[in-house]
């Protein structure tokens, strides 16, 4: 089968980068693999400690060609779509012994939900967490204990975090269990809504109580398309879950026979299987383009602009915002679900779902077929339909979608492009989303008005200060000034502003969240203010350009004015909610672009000065 040009040549411009890199990461899960802790290579103390607490499974734990599933697990009950995790361990114990095969859990990694800590001072953590995560999960997987693993997450960072630190046990097979999206409630529409006449007062805090609670309202993802989702989008189309497990509802008896199946399946593709799948293996260089091609085909969030290179950089891959940018000229946008349209993730799925978007896809030559999945028939298998028989989980092939307004083929798409792309000028380099942007708020060219709190912004508006054309600019959000939050609580208000019949636009080197739809927003903008980008020489009133259609930031100031300029000096770090136990993640800047992890800064130089010597 042939490929797009475009999906080829970036391709083939990623391996070539990527072509150092990834073969030391390949080298080091190979000596993982040849030398490194493993099961049959504990000492009998070692071994003691691990199944003392193991009584029903102590005799095959001690078989050294058994499989042991490790479970990483992100289970909170504070976090809706984690909830459904709290019982997951013991029915996969229960599902591995059916086949053979044992599981324990190898550890625990945290979980904070942003929509908790959206624009508080806890979402300061938020990117850091993902760091924490990868290395916890790491902790967890450092036992040697296991021949398979599980991955139990699905939220914004813990999925990246998740990927990343299994990738560094790339040598053993991995898949992610899902739990899946809660059922529709309040349509997300209508959310928005009342969000944005409670910042006009023309609503009180009972109603919108009332109708965030109708929202949100039981265990699952939340069910807009945001970064959580999106997420499992991802995972799916990389072939790392079990095909068609994306959106299914929690407790339902389709989620649990998917989960069987799917623990069933880690363990013939564990070590010692008989179809063994390194992770490793399936993460390459065409797995992450995939994931890309999905992510603009469906418009995601844009937070996989840092998370997408993170992860392809555990695996030693180096991808850029050109990479992006280039496949969103080719990728057709084949979806709209809130908040590109009306229509949750369940409706989405009703429609044909993840089947359907990789069957078209696949026809219009747009994704590798030769990838190495976790399913048994490999990446044609994630073009079929799940279902229940009885108590059997079959599949069908894909069928086309039942509601073009949700979901249509690549031949008559919501938009020719992907919608997301890298904006270039004299104020850095950023990410922009369009798909969800009205063609007439494409072009903003306003004057700027600059804050450093996106507290500050809400203020300005509430004393009617920006009742007029304006670009916003937030800056010092980066990674190492404060951790690059969200800053999704400005979007009722900016919103707000253009339904006014304002121009409107945001620019800042923080994030949006994947919830983010109708304002314009050139975010991620690098070098950021915090090490002197040229966002920190931006002055109120400066005449800035914000251009989808070009591809431009540009602040209109006279050339040598503007050289002139120095950039702000930094505001103070902020203290409390545990800010300031994170201020080593903070001291080592990594770029937006690069992933924004100090981890994976911090490991590059170390197998940068080890070479090629791996062994």
């Amino acid at each position: 089968m042939s490929l797009n040009p475009v999906v080829e040549s970036v391709t083939a411009r990623i391996i070539e980068r990527s072509k150092i890199s990834r073969r030391r990461y390949l080298a080091l899960m190979e000596r993982n693999r040849a030398k490194g802790v493993l099961r049959p290579r504990l000492a009998c103390g070692n071994l003691a400690h691990a199944i003392a607490a193991s009584s029903p499974d102590k005799p095959e734990l001690m078989r050294p060609t058994g499989t042991n599933i490790g479970i990483i697990t992100t289970y909170n009950d504070m976090l809706s779509a984690h909830q459904p995790y709290g019982r997951y361990p013991e029915q996969i114990k229960l599902f591995a012994r059916e086949v053979g095969a044992t599981a324990q859990v190898a550890g625990g990694a945290p979980a904070m939900c942003d929509g908790v800590t959206q624009g508080q001072e806890g979402m300061e953590l938020s990117l850091f967490s993902r760091d924490v995560i990868a290395m916890s999960t790491a902790v967890g997987l450092s036992h040697g204990m296991f021949e398979s693993v599980a991955l139990l997450g699905i939220c914004d960072k813990i999925v990246p975090g998740l990927l990343m630190g299994a990738l560094r046990f790339g040598h053993l097979p991995t898949m992610l269990i899902p739990a899946g999206p809660m059922p529709s409630g309040l349509p997300n529409k209508e959310k928005q809504r009342i969000r944005q006449l409670y910042v006009q007062g023309k609503v009180g805090q009972a109603e919108l109580m009332e109708a965030e609670n109708a929202s949100y309202h039981s265990a699952g993802t939340c069910t807009f398309y945001g970064t959580a989702n999106t997420n499992q989008m991802m995972v799916e189309i990389m072939g790392l879950m079990m095909p068609d497990s994306a959106f299914i509802n929690p407790n339902t008896k389709l989620r649990q026979t998917m989960t069987r199946s799917g623990i069933h399946r880690l363990a013939e593709i564990g070590l010692n299987g008989e179809d063994a799948r390194p992770l490793a293996q399936c993460v390459d260089e065409k797995a992450i383009v995939n994931a890309a091609v999905g992510l603009l085909a469906t418009g995601g969030s844009t937070n996989h602009a840092i998370h997408l290179p993170a992860i392809a950089r555990a695996a030693g891959i180096l991808i850029d915002w050109e990479d992006i940018s280039r496949l969103s000229s080719a990728v057709p946008l084949i979806t709209r679900v809130y908040p590109s349209g009306s229509e949750d993730v369940n409706a989405f799925n009703r429609v044909g779902g993840m089947p359907t978007v990789i069957a078209e896809l696949s026809r219009a030559e747009m994704l590798h077929q030769d990838i190495l999945t976790v399913s048994r028939g490999g990446f044609s298998d994630y073009a079929r339909r799940a279902s229940l028989e009885g108590d059997e989980l079959v599949y069908s092939r894909a069928k086309p979608s039942t509601d073009t307004d949700i979901l249509r083929d690549v031949a008559t798409p919501f938009r020719p492009d992907g919608g997301m792309r890298l904006m270039t000028g004299n104020l850095g380099r950023a990410i922009y989303k369009s798909s969800a942007i009205a063609s007439e708020h494409l072009t903003v060219e306003a004057p700027a008005r600059v804050f450093q709190d996106q507290h500050d912004v809400i203020t300005a508006y509430q004393n009617g200060e920006l009742e007029r054309d304006v670009v916003v600019v937030v800056r010092f959000q980066g990674p190492e000034a404060n951790g690059m939050p969200e800053l999704h609580k400005l979007t009722p208000t900016l919103g707000v502003l253009q339904d006014r019949g304002f121009k409107v636009a945001l620019l800042t080197d923080g994030r949006m969240s994947g919830a983010s739809g109708k304002v314009p927003a050139a975010i991620h903008v690098g070098p950021e203010a915090q090490v002197g980008g040229p966002i920190a020489r931006v002055r109120d009133g400066d005449m800035i350009r914000v251009c989808a259609v070009s591809g431009q930031i540009e602040v209109l100031v006279d050339a040598a004015e503007w050289d002139s300029r120095t950039p702000v000096a930094p505001p103070l770090p902020a203290l409390g909610t545990g800010r300031e136990l994170f201020a080593l993640l903070r001291s080592v800047h990594d770029p937006a672009e690069a992933g924004g992890s100090a981890m994976l800064a911090q490991m590059d130089r170390v197998i940068e000065a080890v070479g090629d010597d791996i062994h």
